[in-house]
């Protein structure tokens, strides 16, 4: 079956759940605001411009989740969907989601954020697979650390792989819509790469390899 995979933050997303997960907990007064929110924003930055170090981002947003126990933690991000991420989903990325599937696609959500923030979003727009960073856990409670491979940049082709063969799938006539110069390993890979709202190196790629660019904004 033919396989429509989407990066998830600023592609089907009008925002990146990461960040906005870190700038709601310092609102929420769960973590310190002003070197929490530097370093935050920091990171941020280092991303979009092709240069964060993953292990020591991971590492930093992650940690949180091994101070608080998975109840509240819980509560906290039904809040956080309800009052930050509802508020950036994309009417257009939904009909791209529904175009997908009424041609009887298989949904991927494939995305670097871990996937304690990223799973209800998945959930939120119906997409039953979701490959993402993992929060470790240990004994039912986050340890504050990730395991196995981030899925970012070749990480992102490498925990893919590893799903293809556990699942039978392979790229023939595969799709994969991004906005992110990271994910251009995986999109050199894909039958059908599609560039959605790129960021300015990502545009000059897909325009020099003649990949389609699509606003879903």
């Amino acid at each position: 079956m033919t396989l429509a995979l989407f990066d998830l933050d600023n592609t089907l997303i009008a925002g990146d759940s990461d960040h906005l997960w870190g700038d709601y907990l310092v609102a929420r007064g769960v973590i310190d605001a002003d070197g929490y929110k530097a370093t935050n924003d920091r990171f941020y930055e280092d991303y979009l411009a092709g240069q964060l170090d993953i292990a020591a981002y991971l590492r930093f947003a992650l940690n949180v989740l091994g101070e608080h126990p998975l109840s509240t933690l819980q509560q906290w991000h039904a809040d956080f969907m309800r009052d930050e991420v509802t508020p950036i989903l994309l009417p257009k990325a939904t009909a791209l989601l529904d175009e997908h599937r009424q041609k009887g696609h298989t949904l991927v959500i494939i995305t670097a954020t871990n996937d304690f923030v990223t799973r209800p979003i998945a959930e939120l727009l119906g997409v039953e697979h979701l490959i993402a960073t993992t929060a470790a856990m240990k004994n039912g409670h986050y340890t504050g650390d990730f395991a196995g491979t981030p899925c970012y940049r070749e990480g992102k082709v490498t925990r893919l792989e590893a799903w293809l063969a556990e699942t039978g799938h392979d790229l023939a006539g595969s799709w994969f819509y991004s906005d992110s110069r990271n994910d251009l390993p995986l999109l050199s890979l894909v039958a059908h790469p599609v560039a959605v709202d790129p960021d300015a190196v990502l545009r000059g790629e897909a325009e020099s390899r003649g990949w389609p660019v699509i606003s879903l904004r």
